[in-house]
């Protein structure tokens, strides 16, 4: 076996990586990592001057106390929630998850304990579903959890071992409802100390609405519809920054189906984790980033724009790019005399250094809304056969296969995985638990099955219209 890529200098030159065309489709090539950027985007080679030091940099002041111990978290599944996405006209009404705070993301440190409690007040069963909680069995929906009835309320014990960008929502069940739901960030900060000024969540969502300003939910025909971005629930979002600041932004792509990229115009994005867990740091080119549905990364952003200066953030959906935020340089002094140096990688979340991929056990799974053994989470049973057996402590291959005409997402629940390379003699330098697999191509992914219990498998065509399909694997 090939050792994996360890160097920046092979990271950047030798990833393979997943790109977005302007047509809307998904490509992969052997290329340098971020060129997918100027298939999106036409490339800005604006850089950035490099900083010549640095003062001394404190944590990002978090928004919410952090206390050892168990943490509580009440969440509401609510059916009252509403957007304004029609300027002058009346807000849009969607199902919502509610916390204590309006903040897009709710925010707790490496090591708590996360005591939530759910309140389901929808007139119809519902499920939280997670993005990012590795090792978790009691955690996970229809595998261990079944769904909650309407009025009914649970409680759940989540321990926070890993720092990173989660996301939970109610989606799982979410296909053919009166109305679409929203999602939530859940931010785990690191034990030590990060050297970034400020720590802002992203989040963008999308929404099909009817002529009538009403919005329908996902499953269903968008067919006389029109689409609706939001940035944290708003159709625009300014954000500001100082001279010299450097931001740490978590970007989630909260859209129901489709892969989007985000490009802010005339910076340099440092990307530090992806799907929550730190990765080998590498400059998206261009300023632009590709995420599917689910998907997360974290980067780094140094403010180097002249005073009073404003840089689009522009969202492609695929079809065409449009502004959907500014970053926004005030005329403030500087906050420090020059630009930080580069970041140095994020802690690592102990995740295995090396897979055993020579004794791995190998399965492969088919993925497309006409393979049989994928149901409907309505129609899941726990009774049914996994999709396969895996033993604690091994390594696990899955071959995956997209069988469907158009792109298809993966998410693996339960463990992060890294994306193999062609020759499946060697892995990328990131991990993920979220990946886009073009039509007819088979993408290979390995992951260390360290966590006892059951783990749900979700995949779902890149289509307003097309379901979401689970398995579920055992690793005994």
């Amino acid at each position: 076996m090939r050792a994996p890529v360890r160097s920046k200098k092979m990271a950047v030159r030798k990833a393979s990586t997943t790109y977005l065309t302007p047509a809307g489709h998904i490509q992969r090539k052997m290329v340098r990592i971020g060129i997918m950027a100027d298939r999106i985007f036409p490339l800005d080679r604006r850089k950035l001057m490099a900083g010549l030091g640095a003062a001394a940099l404190t944590q990002a002041t978090p928004r919410m106390a952090t206390a050892e111990g168990r943490r509580p978290l009440t969440l509401q599944a609510k059916p009252a929630g509403a957007l304004a996405l029609r300027p002058g006209q009346a807000d849009t009404p969607i199902w919502s998850l509610q916390g204590a705070t309006p903040d897009p993301g709710f925010r707790f440190k490496r090591g708590d304990e996360l005591e939530i409690t759910l309140l389901n007040e929808l007139p119809t069963p519902t499920l939280l579903n997670w993005h990012g909680i590795d090792g978790v069995p009691a955690a996970e929906p229809l595998a261990a959890r079944s769904p909650l009835s309407p009025g009914a309320k649970e409680t759940l014990v989540i321990p926070l071992r890993h720092a990173g960008t989660l996301l939970c929502d109610l989606r799982l069940l979410g296909d053919g409802q009166t109305r679409p739901s929203s999602a939530r960030a859940l931010i785990v900060r690191e034990s030590e100390a990060v050297a970034v000024d400020r720590d802002e969540v992203l989040l963008f969502e999308d929404w099909r609405l009817r002529p009538d300003g009403t919005a329908i939910a996902p499953g269903l025909d968008p067919k006389d519809t029109i689409p609706v971005y939001t940035i944290n629930g708003l159709t625009t979002l300014d954000i500001p920054a100082r001279t010299h600041e450097r931001l740490r932004f978590r970007f989630i792509n909260g859209f129901q189906r489709n892969v989007i990229a985000i490009k802010i115009e005339g910076y340099d994005v440092r990307v530090m984790a992806l799907d929550g867990q730190p990765a080998e740091p590498f400059l998206a080119r261009g300023g632009a980033l590709v995420l599917a549905p689910g998907a997360r990364v974290d980067a780094f952003i140094d403010a180097g724009a002249p005073a009073g200066s404003v840089s689009s953030i522009l969202l492609h959906d695929g079809k065409e790019a449009r502004p959907i935020a500014r970053l926004v340089t005030s005329k403030e002094p500087p906050v420090r005399e020059a630009a930080l140096p580069a970041a140095p990688p994020l802690p690592s979340n102990g995740l295995p250094s090396r897979l055993d991929l020579k004794n791995a056990l190998r399965f492969d799974l088919s993925l497309g809304r006409t393979e049989a053994d994928w149901v409907t989470p309505a129609n899941f049973a726990a009774s049914a056969a996994p999709a396969f057996r895996a033993r604690a402590g091994r390594t696990v291959v899955l071959a995956l296969t997209n069988s469907a005409d158009m792109p298809t997402v993966f998410h693996l629940h339960g463990h992060h995985f890294r994306l193999l390379d062609r020759l499946d003699d060697g892995w990328k330098p990131f991990w993920l638990d979220t990946l886009a697999i073009e039509p007819g191509q088979t993408q290979r992914i390995a992951f260390a099955a360290e966590s006892a219990g059951r783990w749900l498998l979700e995949t779902m065509a890149t289509d307003w219209a097309a379901p979401r399909l689970v398995r579920w694997y055992s690793v005994e």
